[in-house]
């Protein structure tokens, strides 16, 4: 079978350990580690990684691919690391980092205290304002979209928690 047309490639820095199906990813920033599926097959050179399907059905070619990606961000992950900007929309809307909790005000009758995972960090350049960093991308979005979920933007006003590069459409307020 042949090899996957887009090889990862490794950049300098970083290096990439198959051990059996097993990946480690070290970097500046970190390490990752990825057990990856049995049907895929892991081809290691000096500066780039191959993957194949030992299978050629569509659900291990998908599964192939997907690994790919997977190692693909892992590998941009421990080198720059991904980062997560959101913005608080609302009078009296604040957050405030302090070390591994996120203590937020969003118009409830009591504050929120987002504890967040391990290996991602919020910091908080103004009020208003929320940096979600880490070297793992699920871990990052996940930790955001949770805080997004505390007081998603509404339609109306627009006030919330949202995404800097997301676009709230709004509604017209009804008429008498």
């Amino acid at each position: 079978m042949a090899r996957t047309e887009n090889p990862i490639a490794i950049p300098t820095g970083v290096t990439v350990t198959v051990n059996g199906q097993s990946l480690n990813v070290k970097g500046g920033k970190g390490s990752l580690t990825h057990v990856v599926h049995s049907d895929v097959e892991i081809h290691q050179g000096e500066s780039a990684v191959h993957f194949t399907p030992r299978k050629s059905d569509q659900g291990t070619v998908a599964l192939t691919g997907t690994t790919r990606a997977l190692l693909n961000n892992m590998v941009a992950g421990v080198s720059a690391g991904f980062e997560k900007k959101l913005e608080l929309v609302g009078v009296g809307y604040r957050a405030q980092a302090q070390g591994k909790v996120l203590n937020l005000t969003l118009g409830f009758s009591h504050p929120v205290n987002y504890k967040l995972p391990e290996g991602v960090v919020a910091e908080t350049p103004s009020q208003t304002e929320i940096l979600v960093k880490g070297i793992d991308k699920q871990k990052v979005g996940q930790a955001a979209a949770e805080i997004r979920a505390y007081r998603p933007p509404e339609p109306y006003k627009g006030k919330g928690v949202r995404y800097s590069d997301e676009r709230i459409i709004r509604k017209e307020a009804k008429k008498k």
